[in-house]
């Protein structure tokens, strides 16, 4: 299409035909600096990728020192619960759950309820008075 085009403009065969063959002198006698231009752009998107990942691990690395963060301070929090539980737990309480820890067998939801609300009523209690 491009050499009927070229035609009707006036050029004939001959005259594409050197245009062809100058064009591929020209890309012959420059051949080592395309490669090392080519080479040069590889390079350049290469170092592109490597900082868009830098930057993307160093953003996850961020997000993770957060997500470590919190739970440091859940894990603090639950084990501040687990101590004034055991504080507030009978010695009944205690005794069956130790049980529960060597048979391996989860509480039961009756006595995990039972639990929960034994202690929570003097906590509530007590804070009553105080209010």
């Amino acid at each position: 299409m491009k050499v009927t085009l070229l035609q009707k403009q006036g050029f004939d065969q001959i005259t594409m035909k050197v245009l062809f063959l100058d064009l591929e002198q020209h890309l012959k006698s420059s051949s080592g600096a395309s490669v090392v231009a080519i080479d040069n752009k590889i390079e350049q998107a290469m170092d592109l990728v490597k900082s868009h990942l830098m930057y993307a691990v160093r953003e996850e690395v961020e997000v993770l020192k957060e997500q470590i963060k919190e739970l440091i301070e859940k894990n603090s929090q639950l084990e501040q619960e687990n101590t004034l539980l055991k504080t507030l737990a009978s010695p009944e309480q205690l005794a069956q759950f130790q049980a529960q820890l060597q048979t391996g067998s989860p509480p039961s939801s009756s006595q995990s309820q039972g639990t929960t609300q034994q202690p929570a009523q003097p906590a509530s209690q007590g804070s009553g008075p105080s209010a």
